[in-house]
Order: structure tokens, then sequence, then C-alpha cells
């Protein structure tokens, strides 16, 4: 327990340092926030990171082995019908569970959160079951890609082009601490019951599907909702308030977020129960481990939660306002970059994902090379979404011939590259760009006249995962290419050695 506690205390410190360095340096260059935000954020910072060590923990003794068991438990049952209701059921939980989506609901003003939160968990959980029967029917992740995302976007031009960028930020949320860990864990073992020469493409490409439903499901949502009520979540009033006053305001809305959690993760723990009771029989060490990683995961996310809502994110839409009401508020444009690169390098299962290609590849894209090719997406395309807000530019002219590369690439370069290129820019996208990058380009589109927050100021997290694909696919496109040199080479020289021995 103590080797996982410092493990996960030097993930969170490593997400929370780059982005506190960030608005130290704004704070006392272009953008002073007023010492009530300092006193938000300081605290808010200091529930985010304790919150995101518990709620890691909590993570790897309880969500993960959970959706092992259960994955293991369905396969062996060998019945469809089961097999895709319980897939759902766990899916829609999860999402409902996931932190990043609460962040982002309390940003909408005009979908009611529950709405949001259910009509987004309905979409993971119809689209896991499509992944899982992917992998189980062996259809190729390109091809099944290469339908589903068009599907999305004429859905979006039938109905609610003005949620768009909402449905791509929501589909990039999605996917963050605990929907990707429980998928992986879910996906793995399907793939590996599978077997078969495509079991390693298998492990990716999960959570890229089930990243999809949740657009079409917002975009399905936002015919019924007026998109011109673009509030966004407004900072509590604790001016002339001393430190009991703050932590009196704090303790409740730790309280508060202590409620929600437990209404989320019942659900979860009396299906494993179910389970544990009809199928699986655990031995009570195991169950033990797993129902205090239940309370690690509870107390981490009612800690996460409350930093980030009370905390967190309001300082960080009042940085967003202070540089946009800038005259020179173009300089969000580099400021974006700086800050897509550094929520990269703030993720950890990104440094699993370019160790794992570098593993693969047997060191033919290095970890250093893929990493700076996802940070340097990441960054560009922030920067991006702060052009396309500033200037007024749709984005559809991103969108399309971004998305028009990527499905390409998905017909040319090796399978699991297209699985990896997928997956790589859902874990670019975590708690980080809920919590800040989203507030922060609200915050500067609000000073911005004419803007419509739900249409403009929305779309910079989901944008974020669009390049990551392109750029691992185009690196896989030269692992292929340097592969078949390499293999050249070596029945040129095996035919010269043939020769001379003749």
């Amino acid at each position: 327990m103590r080797a996982v506690l410092l493990e996960k205390f030097k993930e969170s410190l490593l997400a929370v340092l780059p982005i506190s360095a960030i608005i130290l340096i704004l704070h006392f260059t272009v953008a002073p926030l007023s010492e009530r935000e300092l006193m938000l954020l300081a605290v808010g910072m200091i529930m985010l990171f304790v919150g995101m060590i518990l709620f890691s923990v909590g993570v790897e003794l309880a969500l993960l082995p959970i959706g092992e068991h259960v994955g293991s438990a369905l396969i062996s049952s060998r019945k469809p019908t089961l097999i895709f209701s319980v897939l759902f059921i766990f899916g829609f939980i999860v999402t409902v569970a996931e932190p990043d989506i609460s962040v982002l609901a309390n940003q909408v003003a005009s979908i009611p959160n529950t709405q949001l939160i259910i009509g987004i968990s309905v979409g993971v959980g119809a689209f896991l079951v499509l992944a899982v029967l992917r992998v189980l029917k062996h259809w190729p992740l390109g091809r099944v890609l290469a339908v589903i995302y068009p599907l999305a976007f004429i859905v979006a031009i039938l109905f609610s082009q003005d949620y768009l960028a909402l449905a791509i930020d929501a589909a990039a949320v999605t996917t963050g601490p605990v929907t990707v860990p429980f998928l992986l864990a879910i996906g793995g073992g399907f793939a590996a019951a599978t077997g078969g020469k495509d079991a390693e493409e298998n492990n990716f490409g999960i959570s890229a599907i089930c990243s999809v439903g949740p657009i079409i499901m917002v975009l399905l949502l936002g015919m019924f909702y007026d998109p011109s009520s673009t509030q966004y979540l407004t900072q509590a009033n604790t001016s002339n308030e001393g430190v009991t006053r703050l932590f009196s305001f704090f303790a409740d809305g730790l309280w508060h977020s202590f409620i929600e959690v437990i209404i989320i993760i019942v659900p979860i723990v009396a299906i494993f129960l179910l389970f544990q009771i009809v199928k699986l029989k655990l031995s009570r060490s195991e169950l033990r481990k797993i129902f205090v990683g239940v309370i690690y995961l509870m107390i981490g996310l009612a800690i996460f939660l409350a930093g980030v809502n009370n905390g967190f994110l309001p300082a960080a839409t009042a940085l967003g306002e202070s540089i946009g009401s800038l005259t020179f508020n173009w300089i969000a444009i580099p400021i974006a970059f700086v800050i897509g690169a550094c929520v990269l390098l703030a993720e950890p299962t990104a440094y699993v994902l370019v160790k794992r290609v570098e593993e693969i590849t047997d060191g033919a894209i290095p970890r250093f090379m893929m990493l700076f090719g996802m940070t340097s997406g990441v960054g560009i395309a922030m920067a991006l979404a702060m052009i396309r807000l500033l200037f007024g530019i749709s984005i559809w002219w991103i969108l399309i011939p971004g998305y028009a590369l990527s499905l390409t690439l998905t017909f040319i370069v090796p399978e699991i590259f297209v699985g990896i290129g997928f997956d790589a820019g859902e874990v670019a996208t975590g708690a980080m760009s809920a919590a800040f990058v989203l507030p922060f380009a609200v915050g500067v589109g609000s000073q911005i006249p004419g803007v419509n927050i739900i249409a403009e100021s929305f779309g910079i997290v989901g944008l974020s995962t669009m390049l990551p694909p392109i750029i691992v696919q185009l690196m896989g496109l030269i692992y292929s290419i340097k592969l078949k040199k390499a293999r050249k080479i070596d029945l040129s020289v095996s035919e010269q050695s043939a020769k001379e021995i003749e």
C-alpha cells in the first residue's frame, strides 16, 4: 500500500505542478488575480492534489479489479444478452462516476446537469457494447471508426450544429481517470479471451469507439435546448471573508460532493456484489482489499470535486476573463499552446502509452519522439481552438480536414497504430482539461463581444483529441516504411551471402 501511495503521490504532483506554475507566471505578468481568487485557487489546488492521490489509489484497488472480475464472469457466461446488458449498465454507471463529466456539466447552463450527464453516460454504455462486439467479431478498428465518426458529423449537420463544440468536449472529458481504466480492464479481458492474431490490436481502440457515443447523444439533446443560454459556473462570493468562513465554504462543498459520490458509487458496488454472490465467489481478503479501495475512491472523488468546483475552476475562469479583456488578447494563443503541452505532460497515462509504443516498435519509435509528437499535437490543437475563438472561425474548418486525414490514415497504417493513435487522443485530455483548460477558454470567450459560449468557447478540449491520432498514425506509417526497408536490406544481405557461398 505504501508503494502505491508513493506512486500516486508522484503522479498527482506531476499533474498539478505544471498548471500551478503557469497560473503563477500569468498572475505576476499579464493576468493578476485578486486575493480572493488566489485563496480559492490555493485551497482548490491542495484539495485537487489530495483528491487525485486517494482517487487514483481507489481506482487501482477497487475499480480495476471490479472491471476485470466482471469482465471474466461475463465472458464465461457465453450469453450475448447478459453480456451486452451488463456492459451497457456498467458503461453507464462508470461514466456517471467520472469526475470530469460533473465538472463539464457545471459549466453548461443550456442543458440541465442531470440530463447532460445521463445523455453522455447512455452514449458511452451503448458504444461500449459496440466496441466489445467489434472485438468479438474481429471487425477492423479503422473501418468501424470510418463509419461512426462521419455518422456523428451527419447528426450535427442535421440537428444541432450549435452544440458540436460542446459535444466533442463531452467526448474528450468522458474518457477520464474512472472510465479509461475500467474500459481497458473490460476490453483487455475480452481481447485476451477471444485470442487470435489480432488479440494485441484489440487491446487498443475501446476508448476511441466509446467516445463517439457522447458526441451523438449531446447533439441529440441539443435539439431540445436553446444554446443561447451561455452562462458558466460563476465564482463563489467569498470577498471580505476570513479563514473560518472560507473553511466553512469548502466544507459545505465537500459535504455536497460526498453525497453526490455516494449516489454514484453505490450502484457500481451493488452490481459487483450481485456478481460476487452469483458467480465470482472471491475470497474475504480480495473483497476486503476491494472495499478498502472503494473507501479511498469515494473520499478521493469527493475531495477532488469539491476542490475543482469551489476553488480551481472559478480561478481558471477568472484567469481567462482577465486575458480575454486585454487589448492584446491574441496572447491567449501562445498561452494556449503552452497550456496544452503542460496538460499532456501532466497526464500519467500518456507515459504508459508512449512506453507501450516504444516496446511494440522495438525502439524504432523512441519514447522521446512519441512524447514530443503528442505534446506538440495537443499544444497546436489548443492554439487552433483559441484562434477559432478570437477570430470567429467555424469549428468545421478544423474538424473536417483533421478527421478526414486521421480516418484516411486508418486504411494505410498498421492496425495496431490506429488503436494506439486514437487512444492517444483520449489520454491527452484528463482532469486538468476539464478543471483548467475549458473554464479558461470560457473565461476568454466571455470577454469577446458577440461570442456564443456553447458554440464557440467550447471545443478546445475536443480538438485536443484530434491531432494525437494523426501524429501517432504518421509515426506508425514511418515505422512500417522503416520495417520494410530493413527487411529488404536483410533479404539482399542474405541473397548476397548465399551467392558468396555458392
